[in-house]
């Protein structure tokens, strides 16, 4: 499935039959969790709601359960919310655009996308392309640092500074080299603790677009002093526009023994321009042993978000060292569209922030 949060400032249509039983699903909410059904954006409380109402499950009996508007509330919820929402996402593939209009189901024209999990309960992003590795080592002079094939290595970052497409917005000091850096991450869905990584893959929920923003002038004074980027990285990191859940990407799986690479083209554009290109299945490290290494001693909960790193290619801090192009940096109101093959176009406009 690809799951979607959205938000709309409209009461959601309900008919007076449905509002009179319409408590549970907190119809008034503004922002809200929905899933695609071809290319039409379902409501998942209410289309669940109503389903129940139509088919009262298997045995004709209305089900006294609900599924809730909101993403980590489903991940909490394990496999027995992920059941429920492909039961009734099967229910509204076999429905025309008529029926799914008449039935009150589908978000609004106006709907906005947002990040599909907009605060994660955390954020790490890791360094797992030997490429992008090599190449910004090489431009900076220096050999390629041997403990990158001993361990997959990752930094926190705020997971309260999430944005979805659209306008991203920043200060001054960031437009100073601002950059993109194209990466794909995924969602934990269960909650596990020194997990292995042949066993890592089956604790991801799903696989989303990410855009890591970097302001390198600042993560670039700051790092001098070995503790890592801060405010080069704190200001904004884009996912989405979908959350797509492992089960739909099994036609690009790739295994092996330690743990699921995928075949899935990534691209970004500036501008509809074309600047990089990549592939997820070059990761050197999998995201089965990125979970070994951060659940070492360590609770990962549902909700947790974990970034591959940048791509081969995937920076304008590569690109220009590698002089592919000559101090190239994102200019305000430029359009960033960071795409993956099943996992959709994520597009943003950097903006000035006027706060």
């Amino acid at each position: 499935m690809k799951f979607v949060t959205y938000k709309t400032e409209r009461q959601l249509g309900l008919t007076p039959k449905m509002q009179s039983t319409a408590a549970p699903i907190a119809s008034s909410r503004k922002v809200r969790l929905g899933f695609m059904s071809g290319e039409t954006l379902i409501d998942l409380a209410l289309a669940w709601h109503i389903y129940d109402l139509r088919t009262g499950g298997p045995t004709g009996v209305q089900r006294d359960s609900v599924l809730p508007g909101d993403i980590l509330e489903l991940l909490a919820l394990g496999d027995e919310g992920l059941a429920k929402s492909r039961e009734v996402g099967a229910w509204c593939a076999k429905k025309s655009q008529e029926e799914i209009a008449e039935l009150h189901i589908s978000a609004p024209d106006d709907a906005q996308i947002l990040a599909p999990v907009p605060r994660p309960t955390s954020m790490r992003d890791g360094y797992a392309f030997r490429q992008h590795v090599e190449a910004a080592r090489r431009n900076r002079g220096v050999e390629m640092i041997p403990e990158f094939d001993a361990f997959p290595v990752f930094y926190f970052t705020n997971h309260q500074a999430v944005v979805g497409p659209g306008p991203v917005e920043v200060m001054p000091e960031h437009l100073n080299k601002l950059d993109f850096e194209l990466e794909a991450c995924i969602v934990i869905g269960k909650e596990g603790r020194n997990i292995k990584a042949a066993d890592a893959d089956g604790y991801i929920f799903g696989y989303m677009v990410m855009n890591d923003w970097s302001a390198r002038a600042l993560q670039m004074e700051e790092m001098k002093l070995s503790l890592g980027p801060a405010k080069g990285k704190d200001f904004a990191t884009a996912i989405g526009p979908y959350l797509v859940t492992r089960d739909e990407l099994a036609s690009k799986r790739i295994d092996s023994p330690v743990g699921e690479r995928y075949d899935l083209t990534m691209t970004c554009t500036i501008n509809g321009e074309e600047v990089s290109r990549g592939n997820l299945k070059d990761m050197t490290w999998t995201f089965a042993q990125i979970i070994e290494r951060a659940s070492y001693g360590v609770t990962l909960y549902p909700g947790d978000v974990i970034g591959s790193g940048t791509v081969g290619t995937g920076c304008f801090l590569e690109l220009n060292g590698s002089k592919v192009y000559n101090n190239r940096w994102i200019q305000p109101g430029e359009v960033v569209t960071c795409s993956i093959d099943m996992l959709g176009d994520l597009t943003n406009t950097a903006v000035v922030s006027k706060v």
